[in-house]
């Protein structure tokens, strides 16, 4: 495969905990300036979670948005062969390595269709230790996180922690009574929000995604009057206090995450910031 080093650094990536000081990649990287969206989910998934997984991938892709996930056995590899070509593969390994073997043809599909990344340049195998990292980069990248099924204390349930950390919003899918207990969890405690109908779903988020929207062609007038909006909009007049993102999200819900794709906030290090 032909590995390439990308000449910048994504800006989501700057400013997350030890953000990567290279990138390098295999296939696509215009996939890179799409809205993003990771999926994420057990290796063993129900057959149901496996369904919910495709189906929501290949809306979401269909609808203009890149799909991002880890190349693992399970949920992931479901994900990237229903969002193709609009899929993104971050990997622990550096892309000279194929993780895992069993996904070796998936593998080499996204390469050829999609886009592999990776912050290893070379000669660096898969190792546990480096999964965590490996997430962080696609929680990073991502403005929203999907977990589809988890149990607790599993890998997928450190990704939730990281977007929870992050300030990303988590959205689960809904389980019977026993199953999925990470996700029961985030969604019980207020940390998730729940997927009841897909297409409603990737709607809402086309719209808070901006898909199809150029949100930086502001008027004149929006520039003027954003000094005002800041002092009587009710949801920057809170956020100007800097609050946490867990309590201005009990608070404004899914308002808080499209004044940040407005450019109105920004979330860094889990604190919430007016930045008009």
């Amino acid at each position: 495969m032909n590995i390439s080093r990308l000449s910048s650094i994504p800006h989501s990536l700057r400013d997350i905990s030890k953000p990567p000081q290279e990138l390098y990649f295999v296939g696509n990287s215009e996939l890179l300036n799409l809205p993003k969206i990771a999926i994420v989910g057990s290796r063993n998934p129900l057959q149901y979670s496996r369904e919910i997984a495709k189906n929501l991938a290949s809306v979401l892709s269909q609808n203009g948005i890149a799909v991002i996930s880890g190349g693992a056995f399970g949920i992931d590899i479901v994900v990237h062969r229903a969002s193709l070509p609009n899929t993104i593969a971050v990997m622990a390994n550096s892309l000279d390595y194929i993780y895992p073997k069993g996904n070796e043809k998936d593998i080499i599909d996204i390469a050829n269709n999609g886009l592999l990344l990776s912050e290893y340049e070379k000669n660096v195998p898969a190792h546990p230790m480096k999964f965590i990292g490996r997430n962080r980069l696609m929680v990073g990248l991502s403005s929203v996180v999907i977990a589809i099924e988890a149990d607790l204390d599993s890998g997928t349930s450190q990704t939730m922690r990281l977007a929870k950390e992050m300030g990303k919003p988590i959205y689960v899918i809904p389980h019977r009574l026993g199953e999925s207990m990470a996700t029961t969890q985030y969604l019980t405690s207020g940390h998730a929000k729940l997927i009841v109908d897909i297409h409603d779903f990737v709607s809402n988020i086309k719209m808070l995604l901006g898909v199809g929207i150029n949100y930086k062609d502001k008027t004149e007038t929006d520039k003027n009057n954003s000094h005002e909006a800041k002092y009587n909009d009710e949801v920057l007049k809170y956020c100007s206090k800097n609050p946490t993102y867990e309590e201005a999200f009990r608070k404004f819900g899914d308002k808080l995450f499209e004044r940040e794709l407005f450019g109105e906030i920004e979330i860094s290090n889990g604190i919430v910031k007016v930045i008009i």
